[in-house]
């Protein structure tokens, strides 16, 4: 995505922190230089990030997924849950990579993954987290996506976690 391409007022992906939304683009002084910075409000978090315009492609800014890459995403969530049987550190390693790669198809993974053991009393506490992580970014972005509250986007969500374990 071209960085002149990001505008005042839309939504945006920021890989370690999920949507949030361009309040502005200011110039400030560093030193003797001036920068251009995307000011980005990440209202769950309650989180101000300022961003290089210049940087911000580098930085994995994005554009928040379009309908064709939502649909592959749900298509995801339905899909049969990968289960690995090697060391829960090692794989929460790589869920958290998936996640912090600001991908909506990595997340849906590790949602339709640890989605099976959501009601479990013996999950830990580091898979939940991870868990609620993830399907907090996919919520951020299906909501920014479809102009959508996060409730309504939970719910879709749910519904197509539902269909994979039909």
């Amino acid at each position: 995505m071209a960085k002149a391409s990001f505008k005042v007022g839309e939504y945006v992906v920021y890989p370690t922190h999920g949507v949030g939304k361009i309040m502005a683009k200011e110039t400030e002084c560093i030193g003797e230089y001036e920068l251009q910075v995307f000011v980005i409000n990440f209202e769950k978090d309650k989180m101000v990030l300022r961003v290089p315009v210049n940087r911000a492609e580098a930085a994995g800014l994005r554009a928040v997924s379009d309908e064709g890459h939502l649909k592959k995403a749900l298509t995801t969530l339905k899909g049969r849950a990968r289960t690995s049987r090697g060391m829960w550190s090692r794989r929460a390693q790589e869920y958290e990579a998936k996640i912090n790669s600001g991908d909506i198809i990595s997340c849906a993974e590790v949602v339709r993954d640890l989605h099976k053991n959501v009601d479990q009393s013996e999950r830990s506490y580091s898979e939940r987290m991870i868990y609620e992580t993830a399907l907090n970014r996919l919520i951020g972005e299906v909501a920014a996506s479809e102009r959508i509250d996060d409730k309504k986007a939970h719910e879709k969500l749910l519904r197509a976690l539902k269909k994979q374990a039909a």
